[in-house]
């Protein structure tokens, strides 16, 4: 099965895996197989997707973990564990992907583009990983308007992976980080007055 050239566009290569499978949902283990070396940030970024809904982040929170722990650790494509490879989407979901005229992929393809450099590159690759690890990690754990912040950085990020662009992955890490710290403060704070609540009342 050919990869997508690295030069193709997200909604090329989304119509083109979709063509691929013409069923009605593909697995996860289709499209990683599919996607190759871009695997890693399309997974992430579908995974991620639905994190800025409320109550999903938890659902897709451990393998968007096992997903950046695999790159953090220095593999090229993801290798799935089989209750994420079994995992589907309906194939008009992915097509709506492809949709330029719908809105938001049209306006990052303007934008994104392949842009060797220090992120594209294995050191960066590990870094985005381990962030991806952090962001999972956030979105697990419960807290009041924590997860929107690190998955939108993430989300950034994984677009910037999927086009091989330097420039984009280093705004999404730095979105990333800095979401992920804005969760994790108030997280700790949540604790400490939880902790002091529990104190003072008993």
């Amino acid at each position: 099965m050919p990869n997508a050239s690295h030069e193709a566009p997200i909604s090329r290569i989304v119509t083109e895996v979709a063509a691929q499978f013409p069923g009605a949902r593909i697995s996860l283990g289709d499209m990683a197989e599919a996607f190759g070396d871009r695997a890693f940030g399309l997974l992430i970024l579908l995974l991620c997707l639905p994190s800025l809904l409320p109550g999903m982040a938890s659902v897709f929170g451990i393998p968007m973990l096992i997903l950046g722990a695999q790159m953090g650790m220095g593999r090229r494509v993801p290798r799935l564990p089989a209750f994420i490879a079994r995992q589907t989407i309906r194939r008009e979901d992915l097509l709506r992907l492809s949709d330029a005229s719908s809105g938001w992929i049209g306006k990052v393809e303007r934008i994104v583009r392949p842009r060797p450099g220090f992120w594209t590159g294995p050191f960066g690759d590990r870094i985005v990983g381990w962030l991806t690890v952090y962001c999972a990690i956030m979105l697990i754990l419960p807290g009041p308007g924590t997860n929107a912040p690190p998955a939108f950085g993430n989300i950034v990020m994984a677009l910037g992976v999927v086009e091989h662009d330097s420039r984009t992955i280093g705004i999404g890490a730095l979105l990333t980080f800095l979401g992920c710290l804005f969760a994790t403060v108030v997280i700790l704070v949540l604790l400490w007055a939880g902790t002091a609540a529990l104190g003072w009342i008993f």
